[in-house]
């Protein structure tokens, strides 16, 4: 059975006194082979040989502690006997074996008996050699030596002792906390690995030197289908947004990321032309250490190809019914017409030309979906000639007045100075009716409208909407203009909309060499704020001198 490390301890300190003995003895027989003879010898060799016996035999892990203390003890009285007997052998040295025992291992009463026990008994045999009270001055030195040697070590052994107790509470307290840290570390490093594996895009990460450190279980699924086997980590060629033309190995997005590069939302594909591919966004951060240095990156992946296939679907859709809008509305526009060219009362005439102007309104929007919707890059066509932006403006609130009134929204416009430039009328108007009319839409019952037009010294025509209505979020604000989007506080509302007005609108303001631009807080309302250069516009085909 193995030995338990206060049984090995024992027995080793034992053991260095026996062999002490032992050499002592030698040396003892080959001076004086009659010493052994002796019986107060024999008697002190023969306990310290019996004392390491019971050191070794004894299972000391099972008894109190106090009990080892008597191992040191009993060498003590034996050493006793052997110095005694042979006081010119130097035994009287042996006692160090004791002494650093006792000091070490019982504290400071252990360091203490180890000193007085040995004192009291050397100076005990020699009162008994001699045979009177009183010892002979000659040898006080010799008998001096034995307490302050022993008292030299005992203190000496104590103090090491408690030091390196101290030492070794510290140095478990440091490794107590750094195993805690070290779980805590593990826990986190788990953590984060079963959050990696949970979430649906892909995430490598890698250290400064390239080597990657983490592939999550959505990037291994993601490159399964493309013959990416486990020892790679993306498809070995990847293309642009068109599908076909690959990317050189230095421009592809992971060695870019690998390079310290920052990518935001790049779009690549994965797969071969021909083959199933898939749309793949793609985002990367490099990470820097505490001194700033580049310590690595981490890149991500999100197949957005259902996304694309949706919009897609969403666009063709439009597509398909503004055609299908088209047609009848050409025939209500041609009739409409013909009924103009007719003798009918002024009253008819009227509500016919009205019909008119509103059929060719609607087949410009008409046009307008049909471009918002296609893939090319084709842009709103656009007829300049001098209009005047205020006439645009009153037109603009006299048409939707009768709406504004069914929900008590009343407008309050200053007169508006004339403003005349060159500019597309019909896209202007169609602009400031957009405007109009979401102030209306988003507006509250019984709110209000503040129109205002004013030109900047340096050419620059403004248009304000103001409306009193229930404003919009941060979140709501950052996509106003992105294609068919409408806020969630109004998409399930009675509020209809395409989500195009504000994307069409800006893009008119745009090729006008303006900026068009929203202003709201929560409950405040919102302003839409139209900036257009006045500045004349050079006729088609002609060239600058």
């Amino acid at each position: 059975m193995a030995r338990s490390a206060v049984e090995r301890s024992v027995f080793l300190s034992q053991l260095l006194l026996a062999g002490a003995t032992l050499v002592l003895s030698t040396i003892s027989f080959l001076i004086d082979p009659l010493a052994l003879a002796s019986p107060m010898f024999f008697a002190g060799v023969v306990t310290v040989f019996a004392v390491t016996g019971l050191a070794a035999a004894i299972p000391w892990r099972r008894i109190d502690k106090i009990w080892i203390a008597s191992l040191p003890v009993l060498d003590i009285l034996a050493i006793s006997f052997i110095r005694q007997d042979q006081p010119g052998l130097g035994a009287s040295f042996l006692f160090v074996f004791p002494a650093i025992w006792m000091a070490m291992h019982f504290g400071f009463w252990g360091a203490a008996t180890s000193v007085a026990l040995p004192t009291a008994l050397t100076w005990g045999g020699e009162l008994l050699r001699e045979g009177t009270m009183s010892i002979d001055p000659a040898i006080l030195p010799r008998l001096g030596i034995v307490p302050i040697v022993l008292g030299f070590v005992a203190t000496t052994v104590y103090s090491t002792t408690r030091r390196a107790a101290a030492q070794r509470s510290l140095l478990q307290q440091q490794a107590d906390l750094f195993e805690q840290a070290l779980q805590s570390s593990r826990r986190q490093k788990q953590t984060l690995d079963e959050l990696f594996d949970a979430v649906d895009f892909g995430v490598i990460g890698f250290d400064g030197s390239g080597r990657v450190n983490l592939i999550n279980r959505a990037q291994r699924e993601m490159v399964a289908p493309f013959g990416v086997g486990d020892g790679s980590i993306v498809p070995a060629v990847v293309y642009r947004e068109d599908r076909t033309t690959p990317y050189e190995e230095r421009d592809r997005p992971f060695q870019r990321a690998l390079r310290g590069e920052t990518i935001d939302r790049e779009t690549v594909w994965f797969g071969d032309p021909g083959e199933a591919q898939a749309a793949i966004l793609t985002s990367s951060r490099p990470v820097i250490d505490e001194h700033g240095h580049y310590d690595g990156g981490v890149i991500v992946f999100r197949d957005i190809t259902a996304e694309l296939k949706a919009v897609k679907a969403r666009d063709d859709l439009v597509a398909s019914v503004s055609h299908e809008l088209r047609t009848p509305l050409t025939s209500i526009v041609g009739y409409t017409e013909l009924a103009l060219d007719e003798d009918i009362p002024d009253s008819t005439r009227a509500m016919l030309e009205i019909t008119s102007r509103n059929a060719d309104r609607m087949l410009g929007i008409v046009a307008d979906l049909l471009t918002a919707a296609s893939d090319s890059t084709q842009t709103l066509l656009m007829v300049f000639a001098p209009c005047d932006l205020a006439q645009i403006v009153r037109d603009g609130i006299e048409s939707i007045t009768p709406v504004a009134s069914i929900s008590h929204i009343a407008f309050t416009t200053p007169e508006l100075e004339p403003l005349v430039f060159d500019a597309d009328a019909f896209r202007l108007r169609q602009v400031v009716d957009n405007l109009l009319s979401n102030a209306v839409k988003y507006n509250v019952p019984y709110g209000r409208i503040e129109v205002s037009l004013q030109a900047s010294s340096d050419g620059v025509a403004e248009l304000r909407v103001h409306d009193t209505g229930r404003g919009m979020t941060d979140s709501e604000q950052a996509h106003l203009f992105d294609r068919f989007y409408r806020a969630d506080s109004v998409r399930n509302s009675a509020v209809h909309g395409s989500g195009l007005g504000l994307s069409i609108s800006r893009d008119i303001v745009h090729q006008h060499g303006g900026d068009l631009r929203l202003e709201s807080a929560r409950g405040k309302g919102t302003t839409a704020i139209m900036t257009v250069p006045m500045a004349e516009r050079q006729p088609a085909g002609e060239e600058t001198p």
